[in-house]
C-alpha cells in the first residue's frame, strides 16, 4: 500500500494519529458515570473498585480484550481515578528487558495501577518474570555470576496490573490465569455511538444536528475512537464549506469525500472484498495470497480489515481461506455466483 493510502486509512484506523491523541485525551471520560456503553462491564467494575477501595486493598489484576478503539485504555484511567491512585502506562513492546520491568514495578506505590497495552506482545522472558510480581508481589532478582550467582527476592508493594490486548488468542494460559478479572469489550450499537458523538460535540463546542450525529454513528464501525475522529473531520468540512453547524448535508459530503460508505467501509475494506470477488471468484483464497496481492501485511489484514467485515457478514473465514458472502457481493453491487463452492454461504 502506498504512503498516501496508508495515511488515508490511518485517518479511520482506531489506533489513531499521534498528533490527534491530545484531542482524544480531552474527550476521554474520567469517571464511570461519563462512560457510554459496555454497561455490564462498567456495572461490575464499579462493584469491584468500590469493594477494593472500602477494604483499602489493591484491586485484582484486570485484563481487557477486544478490538482497538473500544475503551480499554479509557477504562484503565477511569479505574485509577476511581481508586484515587496514579496510573503508570507502558506497552508490551516497550518492555525490552527484565530491568525495565523491574524499574516499573519497584516505583509503584501501594494500590497504584500499572497499565500495559498490547500485553500479548510481551516476550516470554518478560512474561515469566512478571508471574511472581502478579501472584506474590515480589521479584526474583539474579545477583552475581558463575559460582557466586544467587537470586535475591525483592518485595513489591501491592499493585494492580491492567492489561489490554486486541489479540487475546496470543496470550498464554499462565498469563491469562493470573488475572482476577477478565472482560471482553464489544463493538457499540448505533444508539451508544450517537450518545458519544453528542457528548464529544458538547466538549468541542460544536452544534450537531440529530440526523448528522446518527449518520456519523452509522458509519463509525461501532467504535468510539473512529466516531470521534469522523466528528473532527466533519467539523473541518462544516467550518470550510458551511457555517460551522454540522448538518446532515455537510456530514454526508464529508464522509463521502473520505470514501466512507453507509456501512462504515473505507477504501481498503472495499479493495479487499473486490480483490476476493474479482480476482479469486469470491474465494476461497488464502490470507498470504491476499497479502501479496494487496501489498499489505498479513497482520494488518487479520487485525484491522477482516474483523469488521466478518461482523457485518460481508466476509467469511473458512478452512480453505477467505470467502466473500452473498451480502459482500451485494454490498459492492456484484452478482453472487451460484457455484457449489459458494452455496454454503448463501
Amino acid at each position: 500500500m502506498s504512503d498516501d493510502a496508508a495515511f488515508d486509512r490511518g485517518d479511520l484506523n482506531a489506533e489513531g494519529h499521534v498528533a490527534e491523541r491530545p484531542v482524544e485525551a480531552a474527550l476521554r471520560p474520567q469517571r464511570f458515570e461519563e462512560f457510554v456503553g459496555q454497561r455490564r462491564i462498567t456495572s461490575n467494575l464499579k462493584v469491584f473498585v468500590t469493594a477494593a477501595r472500602q477494604r483499602g486493598e489493591a484491586l485484582d489484576h484486570l485484563l481487557f480484550a477486544g478490538p482497538p478503539g473500544l475503551g480499554k485504555t479509557t477504562l484503565a484511567y477511569i479505574i485509577a481515578n476511581e481508586l484515587q491512585v496514579p496510573v503508570h502506562v507502558t506497552s508490551g513492546p516497550a518492555i525490552e528487558h527484565r530491568g525495565m520491568l523491574a524499574g516499573l514495578l519497584t516505583q509503584l506505590e501501594e494500590r497504584e495501577v500499572l497499565f500495559i497495552d498490547e500485553i500479548h506482545r510481551l516476550t516470554p522472558v518478560i512474561e515469566e518474570y512478571l508471574y511472581p510480581a502478579m501472584e506474590d508481589f515480589c521479584l526474583d532478582v539474579p545477583s552475581g555470576t558463575g559460582a557466586f550467582s544467587q537470586t535475591l527476592r525483592l518485595n513489591l508493594k501491592p499493585f494492580t496490573l491492567i492489561g489490554a490486548t486486541t489479540r487475546s488468542g496470543l496470550l498464554t494460559s499462565p498469563l491469562r490465569d493470573r488475572f482476577g478479572i477478565v472482560e471482553r469489550l464489544e463493538h457499540y450499537g448505533p444508539e451508544d455511538i450517537v450518545k458519544i458523538v453528542n457528548r464529544s460535540a458538547r466538549i468541542m463546542d460544536l452544534e450537531v444536528q440529530p440526523q448528522a450525529a446518527l449518520e456519523i454513528g452509522q458509519r463509525s464501525r461501532g467504535t468510539p475512537r473512529i466516531a470521534n475522529r469522523l466528528l473532527r473531520r466533519v467539523r473541518d468540512f462544516a467550518e470550510v464549506q458551511g457555517d460551522g453547524t454540522i448538518t446532515l448535508e455537510v456530514t454526508r459530503l464529508a464522509l463521502d469525500a473520505l470514501e466512507i460508505d453507509g456501512l462504515g467501509l473505507d477504501p481498503m475494506d472495499r479493495l479487499l472484498l473486490t480483490t476476493i470477488i474479482e480476482h479469486y471468484d469470491g474465494g476461497p483464497v488464502g490470507v498470504e495470497t491476499l497479502a501479496a496481492t494487496l501489498h499489505e501485511s498479513r497482520d494488518t489484514i487479520e487485525n484491522e480489515i477482516e474483523p469488521y467485515l466478518i461482523t457485518q457478514a460481508l466476509l467469511q473465514r473458512s478452512p480453505r481461506g477467505r470467502m466473500a458472502t452473498r451480502r459482500g457481493f451485494e454490498h459492492l453491487g456484484k452478482i453472487p455466483p451460484t457455484r457449489n463452492k459458494q452455496s454454503q454461504l448463501f
